[in-house]
């Protein structure tokens, strides 16, 4: 016997609407369920992770999970909660994105077991590429009324008198086309149930008319809550854009910061969505940061869980020691341990300056670190007062007047990191 998926999402906060006889539906026996993933980018970001721990969660409860890639309806541009049209793709960067975001999947779901509710990845360009026009007008299309498209949110929003620019009839046929993806996943998988963010409700509920109409059948719907952050910013965002799942375009150690850096009120909220700990588990984490906030229990476990999950333990434990190098005791050792790209996260903001070659490779004095050569301290008086006071560190260490930086002092063959008491900091690029 299946476990109960819609009780175990509900006390996750993760159930926005439901349709009346799904967890009757689900509980009846191993059913199948499908989540539309839009592959305009070759990853994922967080605002995806709410849909596919859904699925995740559908699978654990011993359910079949299908991850459509939109490849087709890619091409449209969705308008539910978009204010204007979207660019479209070619077939090629379409399967390049798929081929990404299903390697990305399978860190959730099970695509390779012999199991009955082995995932499975389809595309809805296969099946809509070959459909001409004339015959998806007559097949589809004379079943749906244009009232009942026009009832629906998403289109009510962009033909107000507030929209700026009106919809055109490609993205007016948008749930069509989504509609009779379901009604496709229906007919050839047995697909009965469609999930999705809140403001998928209107083209869900269209491929659940599809079903009822051409098909004859039963197809049912479940939305989870689009998720907000309480200070009323946007989620998943921030001033660099998107926090992405693929570590070229957001490395690990930041993907971990901006869980790290939620609040409490979030942090409460989201280790129930983004993680898979047990309702007794969070509830013993939630006592413990009540008693404590001010260690951060739940943001701490929240990122630690999430950052394996997404990345890996190895990649976790880069993190922390990167994010302990700005607030923690940390030697050279571990400035020279980051890669690259971690070392310019963590100093992100610090103040640069260009050093050449040939000044390291002849061996460059402190003062000329500090003063001359890079201005980071005002005069090479101050420098000199500094140093004898003991405030000045190469790469984390202490050192004198008499330190010369050489190329063993590079990090990643480029970099050295200069520093005055406890916070002020300064980098080297080598050139």
């Amino acid at each position: 016997m299946a476990s109960n998926f819609i009780e175990e999402i509900k006390w996750r906060g993760m159930l926005h609407d439901v349709m009346p006889g799904t967890e009757e539906h689900l509980l009846s026996g191993m059913q199948s369920a499908y989540v539309g993933i839009d592959p305009t980018a070759d990853s994922l970001h967080i605002g995806h992770l709410v849909s596919v721990m859904l699925l995740r969660h559908f699978q654990l409860a011993g359910h079949k999970p299908f991850a459509l890639v939109g490849g087709a309806t890619g091409m449209i541009g969705d308008p539910s909660g978009k204010s204007a049209e979207r660019n479209l793709l070619d077939e090629n960067t379409l399967r390049h994105n798929q081929n990404a975001i299903k390697e990305q999947l399978s860190r959730f779901l099970d695509f390779k077991s012999d199991a009955d509710n082995a995932a499975i990845l389809v595309n809805n360009y296969d099946w809509m590429k070959d459909f001409s026009f004339l015959d998806f007008i007559r097949d589809v299309g004379k079943h749906i009324t244009v009232n009942y498209m026009m009832a629906k949110d998403s289109v009510k929003k962009r033909l107000s008198a507030e929209a700026k620019e009106g919809m055109s009839f490609t993205e007016f046929t948008y749930q069509l086309v989504q509609g009779y993806d379901f009604l496709h996943l229906y007919q050839k998988h047995n697909c009965s149930l469609q999930m999705g963010g809140s403001d998928q409700w209107g083209n869900i509920t269209t491929g659940t008319e599809m079903i009822r109409r051409i098909a004859g059948g039963k197809g049912y719907a479940l939305t989870c809550p689009l998720i907000t952050k309480a200070d009323g910013t946007k989620f998943g965002k921030t001033e660099g854009g998107n926090i992405w799942l693929d570590a070229n375009r957001t490395s690990p150690y930041k993907f971990y910061q901006y869980w790290l850096n939620t609040s409490d009120e979030d942090a409460e909220k989201y280790i129930k969505i983004f993680t898979f700990l047990t309702k007794a588990e969070i509830e013993t984490l939630a006592k413990e940061h009540k008693e404590a906030p001010h260690l951060r229990v739940l943001q701490k476990r929240l990122a630690e869980e999430i950052t394996v999950m997404v990345h890996s333990q190895e990649d976790l434990d880069n993190a922390i020691k990167a994010s302990e190098i700005l607030f923690g005791k940390s030697t050279s050792a571990d400035l020279k341990g980051l890669n690259e790209k971690t070392f310019l996260d963590v100093f992100e903001g610090v103040p640069q300056a260009e050093v050449a070659v040939a000044d390291i490779e002849k061996g460059l004095d402190m003062i000329g670190a500090l003063a001359a050569k890079t201005g980071f301290l005002g005069s090479n008086g101050e420098a000199r007062r500094e140093l004898k006071q003991n405030s000045i560190s190469v790469n984390k260490e202490k050192v004198k007047e008499d330190y010369t930086i050489t190329a063993s002092d590079l990090i990643n063959g480029k970099y050295v990191l200069l520093q005055r008491g406890k916070k002020n900091y300064f980098v080297l690029v080598v050139n």
